[in-house]
């Protein structure tokens, strides 16, 4: 999948491919809520994707991050900073944001992983995309609330912990349309499975939570995975957590 594709999952529903991350824009009308920021180099490219739907980044009413790694919380400042947007995560990933801490793979870990296919060539994109870059946040919010988001697609956030404290998925209940960053993706550079699955587990901040969070998907109603990573998945929910338990068994 080439980076800047965009997929219409559903009407007001479109994921941007980016350099091996996506994010999602849920439009309504003339508002916008953006659900991740890629990269800090995918940065024109989220810019490019909003103006390919007809909005100016003004029109984005709130940012939801589903996790403070740099491939998902890339623009996150900058979108911040320059526009007065609210960029909205769960409560235990606020400090992870501020960069009081960072859960994310180390260089040692990449090293001990350096024989497996794709990892090697996996870690050169990261580090050229902003991998390594500092993005922490200034003024990141906790979540405006537990049930509906009073934002564009109405986005209910789910707290599944395990690949960071602080992980959310976003379920869209009436388009039957799971958000699920990296909590269930559906490819990886680093992976040679496609479909459901778990990241591999050195990706994972405490990989017991990321397998129990599976329970917590398992149980929401939809039939459309949109991934942080990996194209759209069609089918039961459900069913794809059940996959990703099984391979990660």
């Amino acid at each position: 999948m080439r980076d800047g594709a965009m997929v219409e999952v559903a009407a007001g529903v479109h994921l941007v491919h980016g350099s091996n991350t996506n994010w999602v824009i849920l439009t309504e009308g003339d508002a916008v809520t953006l659900v991740d920021t890629g990269y800090p180099g995918d940065r024109q490219a989220v810019l490019a994707s909003l103006d390919a739907l007809g909005h100016a980044p003004e029109a984005v009413t709130g940012v939801l991050i589903t996790h403070a790694h740099n491939d998902h919380l890339g623009s996150a400042e900058h979108l911040s900073s320059t526009y007065r947007i609210p960029v909205y995560l769960h409560e235990a990933e606020l400090p992870h944001a501020r960069r009081e801490f960072l859960h994310q793979v180390s260089v040692g870990q990449v090293l001990g992983q350096a024989w497996r296919p794709g990892v090697l060539p996996w870690a050169l994109h990261a580090i050229k995309s902003g991998g390594k870059k500092d993005v922490r946040m200034t003024r990141p919010e906790p979540l405006p609330g537990k049930g509906p988001l009073d934002l564009p697609g109405r986005p209910v956030p789910v707290h599944t912990p395990g690949h960071t404290a602080g992980h959310c998925v976003f379920h869209l209940p009436e388009a039957g349309i799971l958000i699920s960053g990296d909590a269930l993706v559906s490819a990886h550079p680093t992976s040679r499975v496609r479909g459901p699955q778990l990241l591999p587990a050195m990706f994972d901040a405490e990989r017991e939570k990321a397998y129990a969070s599976l329970a917590d998907i398992e149980v929401l109603a939809a039939d459309v995975l949109v991934p942080g990573h990996g194209p759209v998945h069609r089918g039961p929910v459900r069913e794809a957590a059940g996959r990703a338990r099984e391979l990660a068994s």
